[in-house]
C-alpha cells in the first residue's frame, strides 16, 4: 500500500480581534467603525501552519463564530489536508441545520486556512496552486455614505493613489440627492475613470426603477444590490429594465445561491464575498458558474485572497480594494498603478502579523470573553476580571 504523506491536522487556533478603522465607513444601513476579525489557524503534523480570516461584521457574533469553529475542530483534526473533502464532510454534517450564516462563515475560515496550508506545503502561491498565473487585477476603493463633498473628496484621494475606479454608497432620501453624489464624483476625478454605486439593499423593486430610470443617464459601470439580495424576482425585474449594469452577489451563501441569482436573472454581474460563498471551494465552484453564463465577476472585501482567486477566475472583472485590515496583516496586497500586485510563488499574501495584535502574555488558545482597547488591536484575552471596562458589553458594536 502507498504510504500517504500529506500533511495531517493536529490543531486548530481561533483568535477573536477587534481593529478598529482609522476612519469610520458610512452606509446607508449603519456606520462601521471597527473589524470584529475571526482569525484561524490550521496547524499540521509536519509544522505548516494555514491561516484565515473572516469578518463577523458585528461584534455580537465575533466570540460565537470563533466558539462554533473551535467546536467544528475535532471534527477535522486528524485529517489529511484536502480542502474539497473536508468541505464536503462539514457540509454533510451540518446538513440539516443549514450553511449559511455562522455555520457558513466557520466551514469558509476553515477552508480558506486548509487552501493556505496546502499551498504553503507545496511552497507555492494559492494562485499557482489552483493552476493559475499571477496576473494584475484592477482595482477600485470604496467611498461611504459621505454626502457629495465628502465623496468627491474621497474619490479624488482614490485617483491619486492610482485607483482606476470608485464605488460611492448611495440610497440618500431623494434620488436628485444620489445624482448629485454621482455629478460630485465625476467632477473630482479623471473622465476614464469607472464609477459604480451601491445601495445596500435598501430600495423596494418599483423604487429601485424609478431612481434606475435617472441614474441610466449618468454613464455609471454598475448599481449594486438596489433590491433585497435574495429577492431574485424582485432583481430580475429591475435588471431587465435598467440600462445600467446591475451587480449582486455579495450576500448569497455558497455556489448554490450563486446559481440560484443567475437562473433567475438577478444580475448582469455578480460579485461574490470569499467567506459567504463558502472560502477557495466555493469561490472556484461559482467562478465555474459565472464563466459558463459568461458573467463577470469582482470580489468583495478580502482584497489579498479575492486578489488570487481572481487571477483563477475566467471572468475576472475588479478587485473591491479595502484597507480595513491592514494593521495587522503581515503582508497587505500591494496596488500598482491601479492594479493587484499578486505575490510570487513561495509567499502567501493571507499572514497575520502576530506582533501587530499586542497579544496579552496570557494569551490562551480557547475563545474567552473579548477585550476592547480603543485605538489598538487587542486579542481575546483571559476573562480573569468580569468587572474590567474594557469588556464588550451585550449588544455594544457595530451601528448596521
Amino acid at each position: 500500500m502507498e504510504k500517504d504523506f500529506s500533511p495531517k491536522i493536529t490543531n486548530v487556533r481561533v483568535r477573536s480581534v477587534l481593529v478598529p478603522l482609522s476612519e469610520s465607513h458610512k452606509t446607508a444601513n449603519g456606520v462601521i467603525t471597527e473589524s470584529p476579525l475571526v482569525l484561524t489557524d490550521i496547524e499540521t503534523d509536519t509544522g505548516v501552519i494555514g491561516s484565515s480570516l473572516i469578518f463577523t461584521y458585528t461584534p455580537a457574533a465575533l466570540l460565537p463564530t470563533a466558539k462554533l469553529i473551535q467546536n467544528i475542530a475535532p471534527l477535522i483534526i486528524g485529517n489529511p489536508i484536502a480542502p474539497l473533502e473536508i468541505e464536503q464532510k462539514l457540509t454533510g454534517k451540518f446538513r440539516l441545520l443549514g450553511t449559511q450564516g455562522l455555520t457558513g462563515m466557520a466551514i469558509a475560515a476553515i477552508d480558506m486556512a486548509l487552501w493556505d496550508a496546502l499551498a504553503r506545503a507545496q511552497n507555492t502561491s494559492l494562485v499557482r496552486l489552483l493552476g493559475g498565473t499571477e496576473k494584475p487585477i484592477k482595482a477600485y476603493g470604496g467611498i461611504g455614505f459621505d454626502g457629495p463633498l465628502g465623496s468627491a473628496k474621497a474619490a479624488e484621494m482614490w485617483q491619486k493613489r492610482g485607483f482606476q475606479g470608485v464605488k460611492a454608497k448611495i440610497g440618500y432620501p431623494t434620488v436628485n440627492e444620489d445624482v448629485d453624489v454621482v455629478r460630485a464624483i465625476r467632477s473630482a476625478v479623471n473622465e476614464d475613470t469607472a464609477v459604480m454605486v451601491d445601495y445596500n439593499q435598501c430600495l423596494s423593486p418599483s423604487e429601485a426603477l424609478e431612481r434606475i430610470h435617472i441614474l441610466n443617464h449618468e454613464g455609471l459601470t454598475w448599481i449594486e444590490e438596489p433590491t433585497l439580495a435574495h429577492d431574485f424576482h424582485g432583481q430580475a425585474l429591475v435588471t431587465q429594465q435598467s440600462h445600467t449594469p446591475i451587480q449582486c452577489g455579495e450576500n448569497l451563501w455558497g455556489a448554490l445561491e450563486i446559481n440560484h441569482a443567475i437562473r433567475a436573472g438577478a444580475s448582469n454581474l455578480i460579485m461574490p464575498d470569499v467567506m459567504k460563498v463558502g472560502g477557495v471551494t466555493g469561490w472556484m465552484r461559482s467562478a465555474a458558474l459565472a464563466q459558463a453564463h459568461n458573467i463577470r465577476v469582482s470580489s468583495h472585501l478580502w482584497p489579498e485572497i479575492s486578489a488570487q482567486l481572481l487571477c483563477c477566475t475566467p471572468t475576472a472583472h475588479w478587485l473591491e480594494y479595502i484597507d480595513w485590515w491592514n494593521p495587522i496583516l503581515a503582508s497587505p496586497l500591494e496596488i500598482e498603478n491601479g492594479k493587484t500586485k499578486v505575490p510570487p510563488p513561495g509567499r502567501v499574501c493571507a499572514g497575520v502579523a502576530d506582533e501587530a495584535l499586542a497579544e496579552p502574555a496570557r494569551q490562551r488558545d480557547a475563545v474567552h470573553q473579548l477585550h476592547r482597547i480603543p485605538g489598538d488591536a487587542v486579542l481575546n484575552p483571559p476573562i480573569d476580571d468580569p468587572d474590567d471596562p474594557g469588556i464588550l458589553e451585550p449588544g455594544e458594536g457595530l451601528d448596521l
